[in-house]
């Protein structure tokens, strides 16, 4: 219990690559600037440093104007604000009539129903009692009238009844576009506790009746016609069929105290869809009645008024600095750095680097960990220059496994110095080994053992004894000096075709066998070997053989892969270097082979 809390007070950080580059270096600031110049202008732009609240607004208006029109059959009227301005048809609008269509003189009675609404009949038999439709101007009586040059049914209705129902051209009321509009608009912003109107606190009467859009873009009074122009509209037009415009109020507020700004900017666009809407139901228009009574019997004028509805939006926000946010920023930003990690690794990965270069950082900068299920075997011929990686398998000799990679061989300069160092320092009284007997027939490893980790556990015979000296060869063997195994890891020849055996090399005597060599590699890692026994001094003498061979041929091993070393030249080092119980197991890379390991059974 107490080494699994002490595991979670444990920190860990990731692993760093330094390479020395100016070109990478240089490469690495110019765009870390760039990003830092990139976060800083967004900052400022949008504001991310401020916290932020949308408006809360109530909006009130007021139309003022006077217009001389002069109806059809009715002669000069005087329109006041009461008369083209009535009651407010949504929230946040008004409506200015700028065209009409009256009809006269309207009282309840019978009258014979219009077309294209009325139903021509040739008798009071087409015409059905109580009988009415969707564009009825009322209710049939049954009887089949006159109207016109056609007979259409009688309706009970206010008669008589609207026969026009193309607006008149020029607008009537084309006056409007002098009117004016006093918009008031009073904000809240909850959050921070802002209050705020449209009219400013310096406006007063006299700047009011005197302010115009044209020159002042904060004053709060609108002529009808500027608007339908701003929105890009002629008002002559508009005003025949009517339309819907939109009064846009922006509120983009700066609360902070060193720059506190907070004023309401206008803008203006038609919203309904004049030139798609032209031949179905276009513009806007509505009725509305004026009502009277003459000897007893009321009456009304009828008005079909045609108009612009004009909408007042109201949006905004208001920012105030805030150092979380800030701070939210910060490290959200912060991630835009990897970006630079991220496009030097594509450069390094690319054809702007040798090969070498790409491979080397690659290394450096990744530590791969191999699935134990998936053991990856290297392997080294001697009459081919490069190395293989094959996979292990448990039914097919490793000599016949296809390899699933090919890498080139990395010299080991450092342990390739100091062997042709040692080999200079030569004593002439030291003769290389002589090959040894056939030591018989292989011992039975000790379980886990295997070549698979970078040696065999079969035994071999000496350099240079023929077929005849043991068992047949084994059909995967094209050295000579291979012998079967019950593992089939196990079962691979130092050559790929047909030629001698690197057991024959005199240079795998000198740097694999020969005993003043491997004397002076054991001494050079513990210079207090001490006076061992004889069993460890073998032991630890053929596992040094056993690394010296892989030094010698895979130099650098590929990284996650096992060196497999030929079984002839594994029957070569323990014939040489003999168990004295006769049991072997693997050699481990990178242990470090001394006496206190053979004394504790770990090799």
């Amino acid at each position: 219990m107490s080494s699994k809390l002490f595991n979670l007070c444990q920190y860990e950080t990731n692993k760093l690559v330094r390479i020395r580059s100016v070109r990478l270096g240089s490469l690495k600031w110019t765009l870390n600037g760039l990003i830092l110049m990139f976060i800083c202008v967004m900052l400022l732009w949008n504001k991310t440093y401020q916290d932020f609240d949308l408006v809360v607004s109530s909006v009130t208006s007021k139309v003022k104007g006077v217009a001389l029109a002069s109806l059809p059959g009715v002669g000069p009227l005087v329109w006041d604000h009461v008369d083209y301005s009535p009651t407010p048809q949504g929230r946040n609008s008004f409506f200015v009539v700028t065209n009409v269509i009256v009809t006269q003189n309207q009282k309840q009675g019978k009258c014979p129903e219009v077309l294209p609404y009325g139903k021509v009949c040739e008798t009071n038999k087409d015409c059905e009692v109580g009988a009415s439709t969707q564009h009825s101007h009322g209710i049939q009586t049954g009887s089949c009238v006159k109207s016109g040059f056609r007979k259409t049914c009688e309706v009970s209705a206010w008669c008589p009844i609207e026969t026009k129902r193309n607006p008149p051209r020029p607008a009537l009321l084309a006056a409007a576009e002098n009117f004016t509009v006093l918009i008031k608009n009073n904000i809240r912003f909850p959050a921070f506790n802002f209050i705020r109107r449209n009219i400013l606190p310096w406006m007063n009467d006299s700047y009011l009746s005197h302010c115009q859009r044209r020159t002042d873009p904060l004053c709060p009074i609108f002529r009808l016609g500027d608007i339908v122009k701003e929105a890009k509209e002629d008002f002559s037009k508009m005003a025949v069929e009517g339309g819907v415009i939109a009064i846009q109020i922006k509120w983009d507020c700066n609360l902070d105290r060193w720059f506190q700004r907070c004023l309401p900017k206008y803008s203006f666009r038609r919203l309904d869809e004049k030139e798609s809407n032209r031949t179905l139901y276009p513009g806007l228009n509505f009725r509305f009645a004026k009502y009277h009574t003459q000897n007893g019997v009321e009456g009304r004028t009828l008005y079909k008024a045609f108009g612009i509805r004009f909408d007042i939006m109201v949006f905004g926000q208001a920012g105030r600095f805030s150092f979380i946010q800030l701070i939210i920023y910060i490290g959200s930003t912060l991630s835009y750095y990897a970006l630079t990690t991220v496009f030097i690794d594509w450069l390094i990965g690319t054809s702007c680097y040798s090969v070498e270069s790409r491979q080397n950082y690659s290394e450096r900068k990744v530590e791969s960990v191999q699935d134990k299920q998936q053991c990856i075997l290297s392997v080294s011929y001697v009459d081919e220059p490069h190395i293989r990686l094959v996979k292990r398998s448990q039914k097919k000799s490793l000599q016949l496994v296809k390899p699933m990679a090919v890498q080139q061989h990395q010299e080991d300069t450092g342990h390739l110095t100091a062997m042709l160092g040692a080999l200079q320092q030569r004593n002439p009284q030291d003769e290389p080994p002589k090959p040894a007997s056939d030591p018989g027939p292989d011992p039975q490893p000790t379980p886990g053992s295997g070549s698979s980790t970078g040696s065999g556990s079969n035994t071999g015979s000496g350099s240079g004894l023929s077929e005849d000296s043991g068992p047949a060869r084994p059909a995967w063997c094209v050295c000579g000096n291979c012998k079967s195994s019950s593992h089939p890891q196990e079962e691979l020849c130092c050559r790929h075709s047909d030629g001698p055996c690197i057991t024959s090399s005199p240079l795998f005597e000198q740097l694999v066998l020969r005993r003043s060599l491997l004397d002076t590699v054991l001494l050079y890692r513990d210079p207090f070997i001490g006076q061992p026994t004889e069993g460890m001094q073998t032991a630890a003498l053929r596992h040094c053989a056993y690394e010296q061979y892989i030094r010698w041929r895979f130099g650098v091993p590929p990284l996650d892969t096992h060196p497999a070393i030929p079984s002839c030249c594994v029957r070569r080092i323990r014939a040489e270097y003999p168990s004295l119980d006769g049991q072997y197991s693997g050699f481990r890379l990178g242990g470090v082979v001394s006496m206190q390991a053979c004394s504790n059974g770990r090799l």
